[in-house]
């Protein structure tokens, strides 16, 4: 891309303008560090978020899909329209050791600097607040409603150890079982009972050796949430939750009939009744698109930062981003905060996401975001190279 005096100009007047807004977008992100709230319950973030975007001019509307803590901000009028998704909520019991308070505060401090790109080129940014990422899946049921509908393009940027311009996800859909038996004297009267511990631990056994049979990038994890409560009494119910994951949907389908296989076997084994749930909302996969992402990264390259571009393929985790993904051209890059010996989700990561470099994160995620959106708004070309990528991959 051609180095262009006026996309040159607007990219530093963001830089500036990000830096301006160093000190507010800073006690903004530290403020809902201090002040962790779980999901559908991120009343204090929801408010400081958009009081700051009202206050730079952005149209908001609050409580949008169904979801008190949910909101939409917009500046600018027509198309393209560019979406800056924000999170906001925390773990239990270690605050933000998901960084989301980082998340938000990218998104918000990108689009008020890109109110200069838009004044310039037209279009309009949204920043759409998605609650209850942690726990609930939020995108899903927002995607579901139609709140991407509108976008061109989606971006998220999420703090890491790692500098990712992408990153790809797993298609993910949650199981819950439950075991139901006969209870009875584990000594003096065990032929009377039925035994609902013993059919969830053949059932865990019997996917242990389905994992063999799988491809390497389906995942089937799982955790025994109830074994009973007396070790002298036959456990009469067994509960479980189970995550299973797959490249894709299509793969996805065809591993979960293979797992529910693995509990009938144990139910008919035991003679204990299976009652089982799968989740409502699914975690898609990510859908790649290395165009978007490529821009990102050369745009981030201008804080001194270096994104790793991946290819596409199976990924580790799951994201409900992956879901947004498949509606509208999206990237979720990785922008590193903490050392890479320090893990995610845990309480050292929590201690990065208020750091000084946490910070620095925060403010050159910013402003490679808001540059991203210059690019988007400034050449048409490169938006429709991003959208016909998003539309010839599968």
């Amino acid at each position: 891309m051609k180095s262009n005096p006026e996309i040159s100009r607007i990219k530093k007047a963001i830089i500036n303008r990000i830096d301006s807004e160093k000190e507010a977008l800073r006690d903004l992100s530290l403020k809902i560090h201090d002040n962790p709230e779980l999901g559908l319950a991120e009343f204090k973030a929801s408010t400081w978020l958009t009081q700051y975007l009202e206050a730079n001019g952005f149209k908001v509307d609050k409580g949008i899909c169904d979801m008190p803590t949910a909101f939409r901000a917009v500046f600018g009028k027509g198309k393209p329209t560019i979406g800056l998704l924000a999170e906001y909520d925390a773990l239990a019991g270690v605050g933000h050791a998901c960084g989301h308070n980082i998340i938000c505060t990218i998104a918000v401090g990108a689009a008020v600097a890109a109110k200069e790109a838009i004044d310039r080129f037209g279009g309009s940014v949204e920043v759409i607040g998605t609650p209850a990422e942690e726990v609930l899946g939020g995108k899903i049921p927002m995607a579901n409603k139609g709140a991407f509908n509108n976008l061109d393009a989606a971006i998220l940027v999420h703090p890491e150890v790692i500098e990712l311009a992408t990153s790809n996800a797993l298609a993910c859909q949650n199981l819950t079982v439950e075991f139901f038996g006969k209870a009875a004297h584990a000594s003096a009267n065990a032929d009377k009972g039925i035994n609902a511990l013993e059919a969830m631990i053949l059932s865990y056994n019997a996917i242990n050796s389905l994992r063999q049979h799988i491809r390497s990038s389906g995942r089937i994890h799982g955790i025994i949430t109830d074994g009973g409560q007396a070790a002298n009494v036959v456990p009469d119910h067994s509960a479980a939750f189970f995550m299973v994951r797959a490249a894709d949907d299509i793969y996805l389908n065809e591993l979960q009939p293979k797992v529910i296989d693995c509990f009938r076997g144990a139910a008919v084994a035991t003679g204990a009744r299976l009652s089982y749930k799968w989740d409502e909302l699914r975690y898609s996969a990510m859908k790649m698109n290395t165009t978007l992402a490529q821009l990102y990264a050369d745009n981030l390259k201008i804080t001194g930062r270096v994104a790793i571009v991946p290819a596409a393929g199976p990924g580790a985790g799951s994201t409900d981003m992956g879901n947004v993904s498949q509606i509208v051209p999206a990237i979720h890059p990785m922008i590193a905060i903490a050392p890479k010996t320090i893990t995610i989700h845990s309480r050292d990561f929590a201690q990065a996401a208020a750091s000084e470099e946490g910070m620095r994160g925060m403010s050159d995620g910013a402003k490679a975001v808001a540059m991203t959106v210059t690019d988007l708004l400034a050449h048409p070309d490169l938006l429709a190279r991003v959208k016909e990528e998003f539309f010839r991959t599968a």
